[in-house]
């Protein structure tokens, strides 16, 4: 189950486990094995490798980039940003609209992944610089 920003955890897996429990089809049962939880991350934006980023996505792409804000349900994210409050944390992947990304079909398109490859290329020159 992935959690936006701003929900916790704990209490949105408690309401889906009531849920399920409330609206078990007849003749079926329901066991429910709890595990750890992960909490949602909200990068931080503005800082000078989110500025390099972003320079260098609109540079690799000709078009001026966009956030997206996906990617917040990645647990290590969450504790990662909680134990180094100073780092800038980018999470950048190749996903064009094709891509079917985990999924049983998912591909990569290679000019999409080219474009990538230079973005990468471009935000390590543009930070170092």
């Amino acid at each position: 189950m992935r959690i936006p920003p701003g929900q916790d955890a704990t209490k949105a897996l408690d309401a889906l486990v009531k849920h399920l429990e409330k609206n078990v089809p007849w003749g079926a049962e329901v066991h429910i094995e709890r595990h750890a939880v992960g909490e949602p991350f909200a990068t931080k934006t503005g800082g000078p490798a989110y500025r390099a980023m972003h320079a260098a996505l609109s540079e690799a792409w000709g078009a001026k980039a966009v956030d997206v804000g996906s990617g917040g349900s990645i647990p290590f994210l969450f504790d990662f940003a909680e134990l180094f409050p100073m780092a800038e944390i980018l999470v950048t992947g190749v996903d064009d609209p094709q891509s079917g990304p985990h999924g049983p079909d998912e591909g990569l398109h290679l000019a999409e992944f080219e474009r990538v490859c230079l973005a990468e290329a471009l935000f390590l020159s543009k930070l170092a610089g």
